[in-house]
């Protein structure tokens, strides 16, 4: 069962490999995700391929997907639905929203008013959403995956606290390098036109997804189960309590990792053992995720953000007493995660 579960997550890693250019890391959060039944969130600006990384997967896994772009006028019945008059009944008809999906694409989440933001707060955490006094279950696996850009601010709204720890993991996107880049334009040049009745337009990537899923239904459900059974040491776990009692005692953090943190760390750990084909958990997964599983859940007090010190500086710091690797952190991510490709 081990080594089937192993040959189908690559097999889904590389097939969403055919559209997606150097984001090797990126394929892996979300897999984790989707594995795990946690939310991703991804900070990046705009063009590195978000939405067509959720596409890609969703197609690969053969699971619905919506998306939806958070604007400033959106309602929370824009997401979750709404009851609406028949009049030729003269009774309310239930109008589910695009929530009712597996993947949903949060685009852009930070620029709609938290009103709408906690509209996903029930669906999020209990997989359900409340409509006209009736409560509706989600289709299972469901999973958020939104963006934001950090760069842009005006017509935004922070994510409150509260949101921001449904999040199991927050993932920094960055640029391609010079090298991915050239593969992404020359593969963009040779994507050719398609004709459509009397017509014809350029052609983009999201032609060229395949409609064929890689397994079966089974498949994912057997790859989920496995999570579970991937073995975590007593070790392991002292560590990650260690690591999250430390974030709430450091001076220069205001707000420390909640439980939901270390949960989140070891679920996410298990999910990334089993894409390496591993059975078990190693430091190396938890020094890996730490940064997207904790640096969106502290906070860095007045005090040490006058004095120039970030969140990420600190987490650094905390993880360097554990005897983490000496190399900036997304580096040896990045590494580890062309190791498993090949």
């Amino acid at each position: 069962m081990a080594s089937l579960t192993s040959n189908y997550l690559q097999a889904v890693q590389e097939r969403i490999r055919q559209v997606i250019v150097g984001q090797d890391v990126v394929i892996e959060r979300a897999l984790i995700a989707l594995l795990s039944s946690g939310h991703l969130l991804l900070e990046g600006p705009p063009g590195l391929a978000k939405t067509l990384l959720v596409s890609a997967l969703s197609k690969a896994v053969h699971l619905e997907f919506s998306r939806v772009q958070f604007t400033v006028d959106l309602l929370p019945s824009d997401i979750v639905g709404s009851q609406i008059l028949d009049l030729g009944t003269q009774t309310f008809v239930t109008q589910k929203g695009p929530v009712f999906t597996n993947l949903l694409l949060a685009d852009e989440i930070n620029r709609a008013t938290p009103k709408v933001q906690s509209a996903l707060l029930e669906a999020m955490q209990e997989r359900r959403v409340t409509i006209g006094g009736t409560s509706y279950p989600l289709p299972v696996p469901f999973l958020v995956i939104a963006t934001q850009n950090p760069i842009e601010q005006t017509g935004t709204f922070e994510l409150p606290e509260a949101q921001l720890d449904r999040f199991m993991l927050c993932h920094r996107l960055e640029y391609p390098t010079a090298e991915d880049e050239r593969e992404i334009l020359l593969r963009n040049t040779r994507l050719g036109v398609k004709q459509e009745e009397n017509g014809a337009v350029a052609k983009t990537e999201f032609d060229t997804l395949p409609d064929r899923p890689v397994g079966s239904a089974q498949d994912l459900i057997d790859a989920i189960s496995s999570v579970h059974q991937v073995h975590v040491s007593e070790t392991f776990v002292d560590h990650v309590v260690e690591l999250t009692q430390r974030t709430r005692s450091h001076p220069a953090l205001e707000v420390g990792a909640s439980p939901r943190a270390g949960i989140s760390l070891i679920r996410a750990a298990r999910a990334r053992a089993l894409i390496q084909a591993r059975n078990y958990v190693v430091p190396e997964d938890l020094f890996t995720l730490a940064e997207d599983v904790f640096l969106h859940r502290i906070r860095v007090s007045y005090e040490a953000m006058a004095d120039g010190i970030r969140g990420v500086d600190v987490l650094r710091e905390i993880l360097a007493d554990f005897g983490a690797p000496s190399r900036v952190q997304r580096n040896a991510d990045r590494l580890n995660s062309q190791g498993t490709a090949k």
